[in-house]
């Protein structure tokens, strides 16, 4: 047994059966095409936003690679400075672990 969809278009107010547009505006009623596309649409603005992220350094990258010289030197020293704390960490959470290991 088929059921039966009317549908009013909330464009001209046209009453349509079993169409996904309306047959006078062409605007787009079924509420199963409308989620899709929300989703669609969705899921195309997170991979924006990785695509994004990947392809935007932080500035010491950016800062690495400029033409300048001057601008390379601060970009090393920014980096180095984040490369030595991130060693002077990890020594210190590996001697935390090593002393509770006993």
């Amino acid at each position: 047994m088929a059921i039966t969809r009317n549908v009013k278009c909330p464009n001209c107010g046209v009453f349509n059966t079993n169409r996904d547009y309306c047959k006078n505006c062409n605007t787009l009623i079924s509420f199963e095409k409308k989620r899709a596309q929300k989703a669609t649409a969705y899921k195309e603005k997170e991979l924006k936003k990785a695509q994004e992220k990947i392809s935007n350094p932080n500035i010491a990258e950016r800062l690495k690679n400029h033409p300048f010289w001057l601008y390379k030197i601060v970009g090393w020293i920014l980096y180095s400075g984040y490369l030595l704390v991130s060693a002077i960490g990890a020594f210190i959470a590996w001697i935390i672990a090593m002393v509770a290991a006993g």
